[in-house]
């Protein structure tokens, strides 16, 4: 038997950064982890300074502080050139990556790249593994949070250091493999399928989440692209 996509090479992808805005806010830490097989992660991690204030809010989040970046961090450019090619060579090697909502770190990720005029990964090839749109699909109506630390407990993995780039990509990459084990709907296609069912997934979610709040009285739009949502 071949081996199926959450068995082999992934590569963990996670952000700390200074606030929720994809298009403005900035990266104060990156970290890729690269699994060859369950278990087994390796993670690189940047420590960024933004070049801007870090709000305190964010700080609270995470625990980074503009001390830390301004005494420690690498300059944008640098650091993010070399996530960029860590991505690039992900693509080219056809290993997939994973983020936990997806949709944020990687169109923060594509803004940033671009304000320091760095080369795109070649996100029209890249198979994207996101556990938290698998999760909605698999178990739709299951109660209480979402979060990554959530549905990490609800499957059993392990997640350590909460809230830093490196715990939370490792954390992702471990719930990616549970879940592809445990549904052969999400494990038994091949990534790039899965890649493709994910966007129809997410969109679907996102227009029922919308009917929601209509229901609700609210107009609100909830985003409907993925991973890139720009």
């Amino acid at each position: 038997m071949s081996e199926r996509w959450f068995e082999g090479p992934l590569l963990g992808f996670d952000t700390e950064t200074t606030g929720v805005a994809v298009d403005r806010d900035r990266i104060v830490q990156a970290a890729l982890v690269s699994g060859t097989q369950p278990g087994i992660e390796t993670p690189r991690t940047w420590l960024i300074d933004p070049g801007v204030p870090i709000p305190p809010g964010a700080t609270r989040v995470h625990g980074i502080t503009d001390e830390q970046v301004r005494g420690e961090g690498l300059p944008p450019a640098a650091a993010l050139t070399e996530v960029a090619a860590a991505l690039r060579a992900a693509v080219d090697a056809g290993v997939p990556v994973v983020a936990f909502r997806a949709g944020f770190d990687c169109t923060l990720l594509s803004y940033e790249l671009e304000r320091h005029g760095i080369e795109q990964p070649d996100w029209a090839r890249m198979a994207v593994v996101d556990p938290s749109v698998l999760d909605k699909r698999v178990d739709r109506y299951r109660r209480g949070k979402r979060t990554l630390g959530a549905t990490a407990a609800h499957y059993g993995v392990p997640h350590s250091e909460a809230h830093s780039a490196a715990g939370d990509a490792i954390a992702t990459v471990g719930l990616a493999r549970a879940i592809g084990a445990t549904y052969p709907e999400v494990g038994g296609i091949t990534a790039p399928e899965l890649h493709a069912a994910q966007v129809l997934w997410h969109a679907e979610d996102a227009a029922s989440l919308e009917a929601y709040f209509r229901k609700k009285g609210r107009d609100e739009a909830v985003e409907r692209r993925w991973p890139l949502c720009r």
